[in-house]
């Protein structure tokens, strides 16, 4: 088994107003990650996830890929951040 790791991810370009939280929710229930996703005042979208690395991976993967197709995607700054037990599930956070 890949060690666990946390990532935070800001996220600009089209992506509030368009479902992005709603569907990297599914995505991160899909690859069982903790953590939440967020719209922020600037107009951005900040991920945090934590799990194992290879599903972080595919997380940033998707991303990378366009992630939502209602999203235009323009740039992903993503660090390791130290892992937070408190998170026990993927939320939205509004």
């Amino acid at each position: 088994m890949e060690p666990d790791c946390g990532i935070i991810i800001h996220v600009t370009g089209k992506v509030q107003g368009v479902g992005f939280r709603f569907f990297t929710y599914q995505k991160a229930q899909e690859l069982n990650l903790v953590g939440y996703v967020k719209n922020l005042a600037n107009g951005s979208v900040e991920i945090l996830a934590h799990g194992e690395f290879n599903q972080i991976n595919k997380l940033i993967q998707w991303l990378k890929l366009g992630g939502p197709t209602s999203a235009i995607i323009a740039q992903l700054r993503i660090e390791r951040i130290k892992i937070d037990d408190h998170y026990t599930s993927f939320n939205v956070k509004y």
